[in-house]
């Protein structure tokens, strides 16, 4: 027999799941492709398919499988899929389109902090979606609806790093403490986690309908459907069978509490013979030469408890309270004869059933009972039987199944009957012996002593219920201490990891927004175990970079290239800190490790083009780093690079083309935007060189090489006080900045300002004592303040500096002879 469909779609299933979750990619997309065979219909089938081509990283493949469902969002899985081919093949807005279309699949899903080594989820949540939707948002040009998108991402779920990088890249104002704290929306989240996850079994939202991943039903909950299960015949079992509304022992219950004693009538009884169980001779009680009154039996509530039911003495009396005296007694008086052992109770046959209804009631056993005279006859002291006694006995339920031990009754005199006929009674109710006492017969009327055994077994099961209850109190007390302790420590392991998330996050917003003296400062307040990986230590010597601070980064990332060898992020900006140290022997070595490494990657072609540009072979250079953008064109940096290559060739046309495709890969680039000012500074087209040089400087508005750039335009734009004031700017941001200090001094000297100017060089000199431009222009200054041996003094260490500059030196010196000669003519006239 063939197995059916559903169950051949179930293992697929499984099959698949199993081969991702080990990275086996091509098993899982073979074994897909029997699913999609076998269940072409089915949107789960072409979603494991489509997930399978994209892990495989064939964007096309997957975009197709997912095209259907996806587009039109009626299946999450092929939507989200679909959204993350588009964002790889460029198609932003047909994947922001299929993930709308989608919304209201995914708008309620939250899978924070539910995730662990036995349950997982293979559909995206909220937070998952609304980050891709805003790289979708942001790469199709409008940030502002992705900045919407990374903080609902962010709100959702606070260790969602991608959603903080892209809001980051982004430009925009983050509050960083807000984005990683615990809200009480994430405490009840992880709250809700440790129960449904840690301390229950998973549940059927946990893991997809009808998909692979479900959950096993419970085998305790099917056992009652499985014939051969001996786990069935549980007392939950039981209790569902008397729940129901024909069971007899809730119909007699309402009955008794009623008073309706008429619909006896109608109920049906068996007919055929009757099994009665004698309690006395399983106790031993009517064993011959036993002179002592037998031991009461032990007061166990098994039989009742297995039946799942729940022997509450005091419960009638209590809820019933305008019940008769009789009523109240005759119930005392069922249920004790229930809780003594009667695991099995008889019904009347048919006859005494009509005759019940008679003048002349019968037994159990067939026999007339006793008149009131005869038994008071036998015992003096008894009282006669009460009425609700005698139709209490005849209305017994049969007993579907007949003990071995006690067939032998049916044909013969059962054992333990009277000779009179009377069939003795069972338990201690029925119990006769030859001391005479009269303790519990069942048609003695002695009222005081079966009151007194009622009071003692209502004791015992109210003592018993007690210590249940107390056990069970204890228990869910046990088990809510250690819940709010798992709580506890789940939420301080949470909270320290939203502390050290916030501290990189906040280093690396810092970063961003190139306040590069902050950034480096929370890095540093890091754990040393944390500070000391790979991503931190390059945030930092990025940092000291974008400071200029050349050396000092570069000990940065000989670390991180101690630590991962074979690390390729941010590399390029390590290339180029070798390229401005002069270093051209590491920086082939580096150039030569990546390529082994990674021969495919922008970041070895990056490292390439420096070590070609620092041999002045920049035609080299611009093969390698128009190698770097084929192989990622949105690497902006590797644009950048080719821009800077074809100014040194003074290739200007494709210099613009260059930036602004660096531009395009991304907006906040500042150095392309420099690169375009510097382009129309060359041309002489100062105002649009102007323009871009401001752009950049909003990216980054601490650096100062920006702000001197824009100085020396203005200054070409015969505009000396506004170059002054940036020159200015740039010497607070940067006072070991040289080129700022020098081009301040000199802007001041063109404003007849020589006693700012000196001061200014003064402390140039200490900066850069070794620049022969400084004491070129500080024997200048001192041939204004006319202190010509100064003067003279600095221009020989000019000279001396700068060989080349020599005629240009000597000029000068000339011209304050020549000066001295004019001053001695004017004194002589």
């Amino acid at each position: 027999m063939s197995p059916t469909s559903p169950q051949v779609v179930a293992q697929l299933r499984h099959l698949i799941y199993y081969h991702l979750d080990n990275n086996m990619l091509q098993n899982a997309l073979f074994t897909a492709g029997r699913l999609i065979a076998h269940d072409s219909r089915s949107p789960e089938a072409t979603f494991l398919v489509a997930l399978c081509h994209l892990r495989l990283g064939e964007l096309k493949a997957a975009y197709e499988y997912s095209r259907s469902a996806g587009s039109r969002g009626t299946h999450l899985g092929c939507a989200y899929v679909f959204a993350q081919a588009c964002h790889g093949l460029d198609r932003h807005y047909e994947g922001i389109r299929a993930l709308e279309y989608s919304k209201s699949l995914w708008v309620v899903r939250n899978s924070w902090n539910k995730h662990s080594e036995s349950l997982r989820r293979h559909l995206p949540d909220a937070a998952a979606v609304y980050c891709l939707m805003g790289k979708l948002w942001s790469s199709y040009g409008e940030l502002k609806k992705a900045v919407e998108c990374f903080v609902e991402a962010l709100t959702l779920n606070p260790f969602m790093w991608d959603a903080f990088l892209g809001l980051c890249d982004t430009g925009a104002a983050v509050r960083v403490q807000n984005a990683f704290k615990l809200t009480p929306e994430r405490h009840s989240i992880m709250a809700s986690s440790i129960n449904t996850t840690d301390l229950a079994s998973g549940t059927e939202e946990d893991l997809p309908s009808h998909g692979p991943l479900r959950s096993q039903p419970n085998n305790q909950s099917l056992s009652g459907l499985d014939p051969f299960s001996t786990k069935g015949a549980t007392s939950a079992g039981f209790a569902d069978l008397f729940t129901s509304g024909t069971s007899w022992f809730h119909r007699n219950d309402d009955l008794l509490l009623n008073g309706e004693v008429s619909a006896m009538e109608g109920l049906e009884t068996p007919s055929g013979p009757v099994v009665s169980i004698d309690a006395d001779s399983l106790n031993g009680a009517g064993i011959p030469g036993n002179n002592e009154p037998p031991h009461a039996p032990s007061r166990r509530n098994r039989t009742l408890q297995g039946l799942g039911l729940d022997l509450n003495l005091d419960a009638t009396s209590k809820s019933k309270p305008s019940l008769t005296k009789s009523r109240t007694r005759s119930r005392l008086e069922e249920d004790t004869a229930e809780a003594l052992g009667m695991s099995r109770n008889v019904v009347a046959p048919a006859s005494s059933l009509s005759a019940a209804v008679g003048e002349r009631k019968r037994s159990a056993s067939g026999q007339a009972p006793p008149t009131a005279a005869h038994t008071h006859a036998i015992d003096p002291t008894v009282a006669p039987q009460r009425r609700s006694k005698r139709l209490f006995n005849q209305i017994r339920p049969t007993s579907s199944k007949v003990p071995p031990s006690t067939s032998s009754s049916i044909s013969g005199p059962r054992e333990g009957r009277d000779p009179r006929g009377r069939a003795q009674a069972t338990g201690t109710r029925g119990r006769s012996g030859t001391s005479g006492s009269t303790v519990g017969r069942v048609v003695s009327g002695n009222r005081k002593v079966v009151i007194e055994a009622d009071i003692d077994l209502k004791e015992s099961a109210i003592a018993s219920k007690n210590a249940t209850a107390a056990a069970a109190a204890a228990a869910a007390a046990a088990q809510a201490l250690a819940t709010n302790n798992e709580i506890a420590r789940r939420e301080e392991a949470i909270r320290w990891l939203l502390e050290l998330f916030k501290k990189c996050a906040a280093g690396y917003y810092s970063l961003v927004h190139y306040q590069c003296s902050d950034a480096l400062q929370i890095f540093n307040s890091i754990p040393t175990v944390q500070r000391e990986t790979p991503w931190v230590l390059s945030q930092m010597g990025r940092a000291l970079y974008e400071q200029a601070a050349y050396t000092e980064a570069d000990r940065y990332f000989v670390k991180v290239r101690s630590i991962a060898p074979t690390r390729l992020d941010d590399l390029e900006i390590y290339s180029t800190i070798l390229w401005h140290l002069k270093r051209d022997v590491d920086l082939a070595f580096l150039a030569h490790s990546l390529c082994e490494i990674q021969r495919l990657s922008p970041q070895a072609w990056c490292a390439v083009g420096n070590s070609f540009s620092l041999q002045r072979d920049h035609d080299q250079a611009l093969k390698c780093f128009k190698r770097a953008t084929q192989l990622n064109p949105k690497f902006a940096y590797a644009h950048t690079l080719q821009g800077h290559e074809h100014v040194e060739n003074e290739e200007f046309d494709k210099a613009l083309l260059a930036y602004r495709n660096a531009i395009s890969a991304d907006n906040r680039h500042y150095n392309a935007w420099y690169g375009l000012g510097k382009v129309y500074e060359k041309i002489g087209k100062y105002e649009i060189a102007e323009k871009h040089y401001r752009t950049a400087s909003g990216v980054n508005p601490t650096n100062a090489v920006l702000l001197c750039s824009i100085g020396a335009v203005l200054e070409k734009l015969k505009n000396p006080r506004g170059a002054l004031l940036q020159y200015a700017k740039a010497c607070e941001l940067a006072p070991q900045s040289a080129l700022a200090r020098y081009r301040k001094a000199r802007t001041l000297m063109n404003l007849q300002e020589p006693h700012l100017a000196l001061a200014e060089l003064k402390i140039l000199k200490d900066v850069a004592a070794d620049e022969a431009n400084v004491h070129f222009l500080l024997g200048k200054v001192y041939k204004i303040l006319s202190q010509k041996a100064s003067a003279i003094r600095h221009f020989t260490i000019a000279l001396n500096l700068d060989p080349k500059a020599g005629q240009h030196i000597k000029e000068a010196i000339e011209s304050l002879e020549e000066d001295d000669d004019l001053e001695l003519e004017t004194m002589r006239e």
